[in-house]
């Protein structure tokens, strides 16, 4: 059986491929990444080069905005399950560049779900954003909650969602669209919060604090996410379009992380507080009850009692240096 991941020099595309071929011993993954710059490209290759030692693992460097590349591999492979999770990532760069989010979120996603109702690939599952739901003021956020994304970013994943609902309707591929909630772990993004916050620490920066800290975040530990993804891959899916949640349900404000992170750090670092960033939601913090109760999870991994062994993991491999 063939899976088709794109994104997989990304964070969570690398470990859903690493999953894949530990746990499907007679499947194959074929990896789409664009490897572009927003973040350390040494990063990503590091990745890519930990999944190649599987010789069952074949990378592809494609950009999903060009189609008649994608269609090269389609017509190569015969694919069963596509799990896409390419994208231009950040809200903050959606300010600065907001083109290459429509080539990557839209085009690009056109194009991948295009081809896969085509070429008849029985499940298709993307990847959302919490960031779809604006700001709100009752909490937890269910999926039945109105969206009203704030940025070029959110707005994006809002069209994803409402191009993979059509497509259902026209098609027998079962499709899921996962809503990610601030997602954490090993090889995570090193622009996101904890690493980027470990790399001021080594390098005796200053740490610029949005909303003085007082901004609240649902954080997602990958191995929570890994095994959703998998039991979504094995499990036989009735309805032809649904949306989840993928989160803690257990928020916190990043005053109060901060500070437990210090805790397990030896080095001091100078935080600066600035005000409120308008592009980004103050607060995430999302109902996992739907989730939890279609693949039988019981509970999520709580942030505080992973810190320290991710900051453990952090400097065994001193991932400071391979980001920059």
């Amino acid at each position: 059986m063939n899976y088709l991941v794109t994104g997989c020099a990304g964070f969570i595309g690398y470990h859903v491929v690493e999953s894949i071929l530990k746990n499907n011993k007679h499947s194959n993954v074929i990896g789409l990444d664009n490897i572009n710059d927003y973040y350390s490209i040494k990063f990503k290759k590091e990745r890519i080069k930990k999944l190649k030692k599987n010789k069952k693992f074949k990378f592809y460097k494609i950009n999903l905005s060009q189609k008649k590349d994608i269609i090269k591999i389609f017509k190569k492979f015969k694919i069963h399950s596509v799990i896409h999770l390419a994208a231009q990532a950040g809200v903050r760069y959606s300010v600065i560049n907001p083109l290459s989010y429509f080539e990557s979120n839209i085009l690009g996603f056109q194009n991948i779900i295009d081809l896969s109702k085509k070429y008849k690939v029985k499940k298709f599952i993307f990847a959302s954003s919490s960031s779809v739901y604006g700001d709100k003021k009752n909490y937890p956020l269910s999926e039945k909650e109105k969206i009203y994304p704030k940025n070029i970013y959110s707005a994006s994943k809002k069209l994803n969602e409402d191009i993979a609902m059509d497509v259902s309707n026209i098609s027998k591929m079962k499709i899921i669209g996962l809503r990610f909630f601030t997602i954490y772990g090993k090889w995570g993004r090193p622009d996101m919060f904890i690493f980027s916050f470990l790399k001021a620490v080594k390098e005796k920066k200053i740490y610029y604090l949005n909303n003085h800290g007082n901004h609240v975040r649902d954080f997602t530990h990958i191995d929570d996410v890994i095994v959703i993804i998998n039991k979504l891959i094995g499990k036989k899916i009735i309805k032809n379009f649904q949306i989840f949640n993928i989160c803690s349900n257990d928020p916190i404000k990043m005053n109060v992380l901060i500070s437990k992170m210090q805790k397990y750090i030896k080095n001091k670092v100078i935080i600066k507080k600035v005000g409120h960033n308008k592009v980004e939601v103050f607060k995430t913090h999302g109902d996992n009850s739907k989730i939890k109760k279609y693949l039988n999870i019981k509970k999520f991994k709580n942030i505080i009692n992973e810190l320290k062994k991710i900051i453990d993991w952090y400097e065994k491999e001193k991932i400071w240096k391979i980001t920059n």
